[in-house]
């Protein structure tokens, strides 16, 4: 290494071809290392590389590949593991830093199944295992297949592998005929030591930390490999079974372990929030000593139908949440301010940091949250909680709290060089020069330039082709960035992919003859493609990437609209409404400042409508809006952001276009023999038998609409005690009104 040209002295064009070397070198080295076992360089080489690619990234920020070596950890197998779809989704949990957000995860539950506060509510409390997540699937009691988590739907085929690891039985006796037992693989810290010394006597890189060994060691493709590491395994959770295990959480877990599962020990059965936090600092003083990785404490609600009554949100379970241990910290260098932009032009700020070390993991990035926080003040001028005054070169604490991405948590004034300057916020977007702007009691600034603007096209394109929205193999995040600025075949909008094998058979420069690609690649992709142009309503919606539609806004709207033609019909018809709320909201917005600035507050409603009067709102476009923005669950916020999306020329020109390639799948049709399948309803007042969560799920599994406000289209009013408005408003228009007894009557049997 000793002629390689100095990072000081390297020229762009020069820094560009190095770090592609590098990334080649390293690439190389972790698969021959993680994957096939036989590392090729030693471990000064390595580090010694590695650090170079990290310091060149440093000096040319913007030359960091899609593959840099900085990201990875450890390499994907050869050829890949057979896919395997979960019968049941394997969620990710919920997180809690301190005592406060579990006394707050006890109440939303109490809330939630309408207990109160005095009433029995028992918890299991158990360690977080610092693992890898394994789903095992045993049919009249003999093991038939593993699986890892992978995105939560569908995980690796793993059997071979998990049929080496000592903890895990190969036959079960008494046990469900179906039976998916979940839980975590782990390596204990002495047999971790032992295999990072046999590593060492061979010449091998030792692993960075137990959890990293063990899902290196499991995802190997030979079987052989994973039996000579040292794994274990931990039950504490199921998936698809034929017959329940208990009645409770405990009971389960003692289920388990009487088929011959290791179970936790530590495991206890907690009758109030006080015992919970009592063992979780029970568990906390033993983590040293306790021989494994923990990173946290898991509470779950115990009894198995108050879970299923509690249900799941998108990703996380209601019954459970990670209490996580205090995070772990360490100080570094901020060496730049990177301002990154997402899918909806937010312009998000990123430290740099001179690598280091944090909990095993090395971090070189930090999020940054907003302006604000780096300036330590608001818009105003006023302080903010947690804000620094934070500047390049300053010596900061970082900090990982069980969070994906390292947060700052200090700055040592007393080591800030001299002559540091204030970081300067851009009010230009950096990647296509747009105005960027920050609304009224918004954190975020954002670039106005749409999809002109490169950065916020490539994420939302990125977006689309993600997991949860078109998920198409072969065509992920990387591959998004070549084709956005090929300038054969280029995927500029979402339409473009699925014209891509058609404008490929156009050039004379085929696909299966460039680099990297072949004829049986170039195939699977546009079969990929073609297999995805049949998509539900929900997926399409989330897919899009507009502003606050996430999962369940997208599930929401594709229920109450049903197809695209409708939605797309309704949305235009409302935009004068729309636009006429917005003009009020600034108004009120304007008028709320002048009001407190002057002491006076009467007059902010009176703006607000003279506003909307003013803007002479057709009634039809009222109606449509209303019923909107009604949809419970949606509000006048996502309502905005969706109709500023289909009211934008280009955005919309581009959903036209996709329209036209695709099928569209309606969601599930209603039960059509429900007294209430297709009609409108609204719940108001307090309901007493049920909470209004619980209310509303079962409706819609009834085929009926929720909406969360009274109009000429509402067909049913469940008024509880306390109905006020909405009880009056479904008088004059004649409205049928049930109070929930009635309502309970209406649905019984259905």
């Amino acid at each position: 290494m000793s002629n390689l040209i100095s990072i000081s002295e390297l020229t762009e064009d020069e820094a560009r071809a190095e770090l592609a070397r590098l990334a080649e070198l390293l690439s190389k080295a972790n698969t021959l290392y993680h994957t096939a076992d036989a590392p090729d360089m030693s471990d000064a080489d390595y580090d010694a590389l590695k650090r170079r690619n990290a310091e060149i990234e440093a000096r040319f920020p913007h030359l960091k590949r899609p593959d840099s070596p900085t990201d990875q950890v450890g390499a994907k197998p050869a050829d890949g593991f057979s896919k395997v779809t979960h019968a049941v989704r394997m969620m990710s949990l919920g997180n809690a830093f301190d005592d406060d957000d579990v006394a707050d995860f006890d109440r939303s539950i109490r809330k939630y199944l309408g207990l109160g506060a005095g009433e029995s509510l028992a918890y299991t409390a158990e360690p977080k295992i610092d693992g890898l997540s394994l789903s095992l699937r045993y049919e009249n009691g003999q093991l038939v297949q593993a699986a890892t988590r992978g995105d939560g739907e569908v995980g690796e085929n793993v059997t071979a592998n998990a049929r080496t690891v000592s903890d895990i039985p190969q036959h079960l006796e008494n046990a469900p005929e179906v039976l998916e037992v979940r839980g975590e693989v782990y390596m204990s810290h002495a047999d971790f030591e032992a295999l990072n010394a046999r590593q060492a006597e061979r010449g091998g890189k030792p692993f960075a930390n137990p959890r990293n060994a063990a899902a290196g060691s499991l995802r190997q493709l030979d079987p052989e490999i994973t039996r000579s590491r040292p794994l274990r395994f931990f039950a504490y959770a199921w998936g698809e079974v034929s017959e329940p295990l208990s009645d409770s959480q405990i009971g389960a877990i003692e289920r388990l372990k009487s088929l011959g599962f290791s179970t936790n020990p530590l495991t206890r059965l907690c009758k109030t929030t006080q015992e919970m936090l009592e063992h979780y600092r029970d568990i906390e003083a033993q983590r040293s000593t306790l021989g494994y990785d923990i990173d946290g404490v898991v509470y779950k609600v115990n009894d198995l139908s108050l879970q299923a009554r509690l249900g799941f949100r998108s990703t996380t379970p209601r019954w459970a949440i990670a209490h996580k241990f205090p995070a772990e910290l360490a100080w570094t260098r901020l060496e730049a301010i990177d301002i990154q932009v997402g899918r909806t032009g937010a312009l998000s700020p990123v430290a740099r940091l001179h690598p280091l070390t944090v909990g095993g993991v090395v971090v070189s990035n930090a999020t940054l949250h907003n302006e604000d926080y780096i300036a330590g003040r608001d818009a105003k001028g006023g302080t903010i909680r947690d804000g620094k005054d934070i500047r390049v070169g300053d010596w900061v604490q970082v900090y990982r709290a069980g969070d994906v991405i390292p947060k700052l948590s200090d700055v040592d004034l007393s080591k800030r060089p001299v002559g540091s300057q204030p970081f300067i916020f851009p009010t230009r977007c950096p990647e296509c020069q747009s105005e960027a702007i920050r609304e009224e009691g918004d954190a975020v600034r954002r670039c106005t330039g749409g999809l002109i603007c490169p950065a916020q096209a490539v994420e939302k394109l990125k977006h689309f082709v993600s997991r949860k929205a078109f998920d198409i193999e072969g065509l992920g995040a990387k591959q998004i960035e070549m084709f956005y600025d090929d300038p054969i075949l280029p995927i500029k909008t979402p339409a473009d992919i699925f014209t891509l094998e058609q404008r490929d058979r156009a050039n004379l420069a085929r696909l299966k003859n460039r680099d990297g690609w072949g004829e049986t690649s170039a195939r699977n992709l546009f079969a990929a493609i073609d297999e995805k142009r049949t998509i539900p309503f929900a997926r399409l919606l989330f897919a899009l990437g507009i502003r606050h539609v996430g999962e369940v806004g997208a599930r929401d709207l594709a229920l109450f609209y049903r197809d695209w033609e409708t939605m797309t019909q309704a949305l235009d018809a409302a935009r004068p409404a729309a636009l006429a709320q917005r003009q009020a909201d600034e108004a009120e917005d304007a008028e709320r400042a002048a009001a407190l600035a002057e002491g006076r507050r009467a007059r902010v409603k009176e703006v607000r409508d003279a506003a909307i009067t003013a803007a002479c709102v057709p009634p039809d476009a009222n109606t449509a809006w209303a019923e909107l923005i009604g949809i419970d669950g949606i509000g006048a916020t996502l309502g905005l952001s969706l109709s500023d999306a289909f009211s934008n020329v280009e955005e919309r020109r581009a959903f036209d276009t996709l329209r036209k390639e695709l099928t569209i799948v309606a969601p599930d049709a209603p039960a059509s023999d429900s007294p209430v399948a297709g009609k409108t309803v609204v719940f108001t007042g307090t309901l007493e038998k049920m909470t209004r969560a619980e209310a509303k799920a079962r409706a819609e599994a009834l085929g009926a609409k929720v909406s969360g406000s009274v109009s000429k289209k509402t067909d049913i009013l469940v008024a509880g005690p306390g109905a006020g408005s909405k009880a009056r408003k479904a008088a004059e228009l004649g409205i049928e009104t049930l109070d929930e007894d009635g309502w309970l009557q209406l649905i019984e049997g259905a």
